[in-house]
């Protein structure tokens, strides 16, 4: 029996990468990229409605302040809060709306996703007038829905940059 133990492991070890190498792409992988491009896309070109588009209706947002943004804030509003919530409604109006160019770049994106639901997690660099107004990281939660990926609640971390 002892030596059998040892055949079996190695067996076992010997046939995960064949399984791993043959396992097909997941095309869940691109769809959610797409998403996050189009997000991208919107923002560079105020496109508002398309915005909205990309999030499903009733879902969360949240925002919260790293301490020494919170600090600066304060100092001016004595009443803010560290961690806010917000809408993707909101958000798409002042897309719509900017006057100026705006951008959002995204680094290090890393998705999850078991083709139904997903995840997004990135570090971020808002832009305005192509120079950094913030950053941190952001996160989306997705869900497949059957018009494509959509975005059902963001949470992101607010690190202000020195212009402000």
């Amino acid at each position: 029996m002892k030596s059998l133990l040892p055949a079996l492991l190695l067996f076992a070890v010997s046939m995960a990468p064949v399984h791993a190498k043959d396992a097909a792409p997941d095309p869940s992988q691109d769809e959610i990229r797409q998403l996050v491009e189009q997000f991208k896309t919107a923002i560079k070109a105020h496109d508002g409605e398309g915005m909205a588009k990309l999030f499903l209706p009733g879902g969360s947002w949240l925002q919260t302040l790293d301490d020494a943004s919170w600090e600066k804030v304060k100092a001016k509003e004595p009443d803010a809060r560290q961690v806010t919530t917000g809408d993707y409604q909101k958000f798409s109006q002042f897309v719509g709306k900017a006057t100026k160019p705006i951008e959002e770049t995204f680094d290090n994106v890393r998705i999850e996703t078991d083709g139904t639901i997903g995840m997004v997690y990135f570090d971020y660099v808002f832009l305005a007038s192509g120079k950094p107004t913030n950053h941190g990281n952001e996160t989306w939660q997705l869900v497949r829905t059957p018009d494509g990926w959509k975005i059902s609640a963001m949470l992101y971390s607010i690190v202000l940059d020195d212009r402000r």
